[in-house]
């Protein structure tokens, strides 16, 4: 007892005597300390006791598909730093090939008695993947916020950049540098944020099927597809993430062309060391500060026992022009 006292003094940053009250039910704590109190002993592995057992943990699970993408940690960053300015515990749940699967997660966090999840970037991103787990956690009344993306029918809350907005920005900057054959580097077809990327840009201008080009979200996936872009006569390249454009410059690089003389790529995402590259990255940026804040603030409006839209609410991202890109050859 002692001990589990200790440890969960230390976690929380308070003195043995106010966990004991806690523990006890006593008074004279705060509502924020106590809370910080019970997530410790759920964090720590400590069951509660047994007074106490019927409250939901003050645990929220954070969702990832990858660590790799630097635009996933920033995600966790911010979303996992405006959790606990609220007393709630970030559970981070990141899938591995061959590993834990999304749909595992949502059982171990279902175990847990999460009080809510916030998912970035994951199968509800993918029309064709399977939604089954979603469908549970709208079941079970958990509350659930989705960045980027969403899922018709469920109900759930999300946050998302706008994609339209951010095809646009990058069309309209390659074509005001002279570019006229454009080419497209997205994800997979049922991947949504891509799908509506290409939307936007056949309504911007020609861009015939053979500048669209597919690709799994890494840098070999980049640069397998603008590769074969670069063989069709492209001189500007629009990629759907980051590390696809560094894969895109890359694939260039292969060729013998120079970025951004002979081709140029614009990116998506802005995420971290991308001013850093060689040539440094044209990108457009995602507002992860606002999203992140204001997922959390959907979800804690919902664990409150309030009501949220299940509307998407788009923000709006902004193109940073770097040395990526530059004037389109001449013939």
């Amino acid at each position: 007892m002692t001990r589990r006292l200790a440890e969960v003094a230390k976690k929380v940053g308070v003195s043995e005597a106010t966990v004991s009250r806690v523990l006890n039910g006593k008074p004279g704590v705060s509502e924020a300390t106590r809370q910080a109190v019970l997530s410790a002993l759920d964090v720590l592995g400590y069951e509660r006791p047994t007074q106490l057992r019927g409250e939901r943990a003050r645990l929220v699970g954070l969702v990832l598909p990858e660590l790799q993408n630097p635009i996933f940690p920033a995600f966790a960053e911010v979303i996992g730093g405006a959790l606990a300015q609220l007393g709630l515990t970030p559970v981070l749940c990141t899938q591995t090939k061959g590993g834990v699967s999304e749909a595992d997660y949502v059982t171990l966090l279902l175990q847990q008695q999460v009080s809510g999840v916030v998912f970035a970037g994951g199968l509800y991103a993918q029309a064709d993947a399977p939604h089954d787990h979603y469908r549970l956690l709208a079941d079970r009344n958990i509350p659930v916020v989705l960045v980027n993306a969403s899922i018709a029918d469920l109900g759930f809350p999300g946050v998302s950049c706008d994609d339209a907005v951010a095809v646009e920005q990058a069309w309209r900057h390659l074509a005001s540098l002279g570019h006229e054959r454009i080419g497209l580097v997205l994800g997979p077809d049922d991947h949504v944020p891509s799908a509506r990327k290409l939307t936007t840009a056949r309504t911007l201008g020609e861009l015939p099927d053979e500048h669209v080009a597919r690709a799994m979200f890494s840098i070999e996936g980049g640069h397998a597809a603008a590769s074969r872009l670069i063989d069709r006569g492209v001189t500007g390249i629009i990629c759907a993430s980051d590390p696809l454009a560094l894969g895109a410059i890359r694939a260039a690089r292969r060729k013998g062309l120079r970025v951004p003389e002979q081709i140029s790529v614009v990116g998506y995402d802005d995420s971290a060391f991308m001013n850093c590259t060689e040539p440094p990255l044209t990108t457009v940026r995602q507002p992860i500060e606002a999203m992140g804040r204001a997922a959390v603030e959907l979800l804690n409006t919902q664990i409150g026992g309030g009501s949220v839209t299940p509307e998407e609410l788009l923000f709006e991202p902004e193109l940073v022009v770097r040395g990526s890109t530059a004037q389109a050859p001449r013939d």
